[in-house]
């Protein structure tokens, strides 16, 4: 009776994360001797790690005096649960070693699912072949986990093989062989499954939104969730909304965003942290960071994906000191930092030119926290170094640094070298750029301008005959901006808008306001071959004045304007948008694609150096 008694409640522990009260009936449990009597050591393990208390669970199997596939089973899905995969892995070695047990198929489906979560595909495709080799070899709830596991790898034609292979397709292995193909960008395959499943609930939604965000395609992934909505599907999991508010960060859609924030608060699901942090980052991504700072100080809770979420997003904001404030908040509060937590804070210090405050959080990133640096901190170090004018040191950096430097990372010295005009240096790094054949358009700008400022004008000839030699196009410019339930979207050069004579005539008056003031045109990024006024008339319909000239004609008047480039802005438009800043009294926030400009009274949050 006494046993039974135990194996109840700590099931209910389990069930509702009581973990207090599982310490509690576990002190019992010894006092009354029943320790290693029947069930109740596996049950307690399994309670424990359902409670989070993976280090109990742990102590308790080493104590066991005889474990059996239960017992490992529980413990792979403890640590499973504390998302630790690589324990699972490693413990699972163990298993083999000290009790000479093989797999069964709740341990297979434990392993399978740490293979998912690591993502190696290698390992997983080991544990598919001694599962295909086991007497369990049938199971399909092994079967479904193979098919999450190659989603997660990317491998969708893997995921189809076993996903054809189950013999009673569940909800489960449905959502996943749709996951797999969503994820990997193949939206046909994707919705053909969606449309064959038998059940269309929440969790199948789910994977379709998921991963038609995961594999950018944000649009179809709106269109779904619309449609989820109108099917009238109860949202009990918020999942979904987190997805759809990465949706609205990655696509810079503020106002959708703020309808979707809209939607989590009606249902109840403020509260929920992983919806907060995404909520917080959505607004900083949406150029909204003072929405973004309201919500991150309102959460009650806060773990490092919030902590670094707001850092982050005050670092491409430009807000370096509250960047840097947040940190000491963030670790007074007893918060470890993570690897991109260290990305935003160095990267902030590159934007104030804080250099002994970089190599200071560089070095306690490593000494402190054990985080092996990659290539994204070199490279943001390596920002805040040349930004400063330190080249030697970013120089010395970029060789001795233990990876292989890649093309954004050469541009970037060079483009120092060009702002603090060192030429020899400048010069010799451009060598080096050119001989690793870059593709990036703007590379060819940039040392086309390096080249050109040296004087050096055979090596200008040769960078624009390799860009005519190798076709390298820069990627049409476009930029759009956002008004009410829609945005408008336009292109470099456009002039098939409704309203082109009107944006013509306000560009031209703006124009001839900036020359009164001392503008001048620069031509630098225009490469092709013609006169210097058609490369000013080029200049004049980039895509980004475009779309401020048409939110100055149609937004309210004092309102923040908000524009998304998928290019990085060119030098002129820079002056232009500062410039056209001052002169309407309005703010203008660009988000190109390497950082967030804020245009206030003739000024940039990038200190012109972007």
């Amino acid at each position: 009776m006494q046993i039974s008694h135990y194996l109840h409640r700590l099931r209910v522990c389990a069930r509702h994360q009581i973990a207090l009260t599982v310490k509690t009936l576990h002190a019992q449990i010894i006092k009354l001797g029943l320790h290693q009597y029947g069930p109740l050591p596996n049950t307690l393990i399994d309670a424990y790690g359902k409670c989070d208390l993976v280090q109990y669970a742990h102590h308790l199997l080493e104590e066991m005096p005889q474990r059996d596939h239960v017992s490992w089973a529980s413990i792979l899905t403890a640590y499973n649960q504390a998302n630790l995969p690589q324990k699972t892995i490693s413990i699972f070695s163990t298993m083999l070693a000290l009790d000479k047990l093989q797999p069964d198929h709740f341990v297979f489906a434990s392993l399978v699912k740490a293979c998912g979560s690591l993502g190696t595909t290698r390992l997983g495709k080991q544990v598919h072949a001694c599962f295909v080799l086991s007497p369990f070899c049938d199971d399909d709830v092994v079967k479904s986990s193979l098919v999450d596991m190659y989603a997660k790898c990317g491998l969708p034609n893997n995921a189809r093989a076993v996903f054809d292979s189950i013999k009673l397709k569940n909800s489960v292995s449905w959502t996943a062989m749709l996951s797999a193909y969503a994820r990997s960008g193949r939206k046909k395959d994707a919705m053909k499954i969606f449309e064959q499943a038998p059940v269309r609930n929440l969790f199948l939604w789910t994977a379709l939104v998921s991963g038609l965000v995961q594999s950018r395609n944000e649009i179809d992934a709106f269109d779904s969730f619309i449609e989820m909505r109108r099917e009238g599907v109860d949202i009990v999991d918020p999942l979904v909304l987190s997805s759809i508010v990465g949706a609205c960060a990655n696509f810079a859609v503020l106002e959708l965003g703020k309808q979707i924030h809209g939607l989590v608060i009606a249902l109840g699901y403020e509260s929920c942290l992983f919806i907060s942090n995404a909520i917080v980052d959505m607004y900083a991504k949406c150029s909204d960071i003072i929405a973004a700072k309201d919500i991150f100080g309102r959460m009650r809770r806060k773990d490092v994906v919030s902590w670094t979420s707001i850092i982050v997003g005050t670092a491409q904001h430009g807000q370096a000191e509250e960047t840097l404030a947040l940190y000491d908040e963030m670790v007074s509060a007893g918060v470890k930092p993570n690897e991109v937590t260290f990305v935003g804070l160095i990267y902030a210090c590159s934007h104030v030119g804080l250099v002994g405050k970089g190599r200071k959080l560089f070095k306690s990133m490593i000494e402190d926290y054990g985080i092996t640096p990659s290539l994204q901190h070199y490279t943001c170090l390596l920002d805040l170094l040349s930004r400063s004018g330190h080249l030697d040191e970013a120089e010395n950096l970029i060789k001795a640094m233990p990876f292989e430097p890649d093309e954004p990372t050469w541009a970037a010295l060079l483009s120092a070298c060009k702002h603090h005009r060192n030429t020899e240096m400048g010069t010799r790094v451009a060598n080096h750029l050119l001989s690793l054949k870059p593709e990036d358009p703007s590379s060819y700008i940039l040392l086309s301008n390096v080249y050109a400022s040296a004087a050096m004008w055979q090596h200008v000839s040769k960078v624009r005959k390799l860009m005519s030699v190798m076709e390298v196009k820069k990627e049409p410019g476009y930029s759009y901006i956002e008004f009410g339930k829609g945005s408008h979207i336009f292109y470099a050069g456009e002039t098939s808008h409704p309203l082109k004579d009107e944006i013509f005539e306000l560009l031209t008056e703006l124009d001839a306001e900036m020359k009164r003031r001392g503008y001048v045109p620069d031509t630098s990024s225009v490469l092709h071959d013609m006169e210097q006024k058609e490369k000013e008339r080029q200049l004049f319909w980039h895509s980004e004045r475009l779309a401020v000239a048409y939110g100055l004609l149609k937004s309210v008047p004092g309102t923040v304007l908000r524009v998304v480039k998928n290019l990085r802005v060119c030098g002129d438009c820079h002056i232009v948008m500062k410039m056209i800043s001052n002169i309407t009294k309005r703010e203008i926030v660009v988000r190109d694609a390497t950082r967030y400009h804020h245009f206030k009274d003739g000024k940039c949050s990038c200190n012109d150096f972007w």
